[in-house]
């Protein structure tokens, strides 16, 4: 062998360890790219759930915010209080009297 094909064979030598480092440094990017994916959907998942039931969460505080408002619109009423009283603390107006009814 020649100083020429020596030098040549060690440069390919070269050349093939660099090739081979090159594509373990590409493989390791490709698996903690990959890893990296994973975890974001699973964690977008988890996220996605945690939406919902915060929106149902919501939608059930909406309807229950809509029912109190309701009611203070009542209680607002003369009438209503007025059956409130007579129904649940057994009120009477003056000159009438209350008939109770046993069961």
């Amino acid at each position: 062998m020649t100083y020429a094909n020596s030098k040549q064979a060690a440069g390919n030598s070269g050349a093939k360890r660099r090739l081979k480092l090159w594509a373990i440094v590409i493989a390791l990017f490709m698996g903690w790219a990959g890893y990296t994916l994973v975890n974001q959907a699973k964690q977008q998942e988890e996220t996605a759930m945690r939406l919902a039931a915060i929106r149902n969460q919501l939608a059930e505080t909406h309807k229950e915010n809509n029912g109190l408002r309701k009611q203070v619109e009542r209680l607002n009423d003369p009438e209503y209080i007025e059956q409130l009283a007579r129904k649940e603390q057994g009120m009477v107006k003056k000159g009438e009297i209350q008939i109770q009814v046993v069961e």
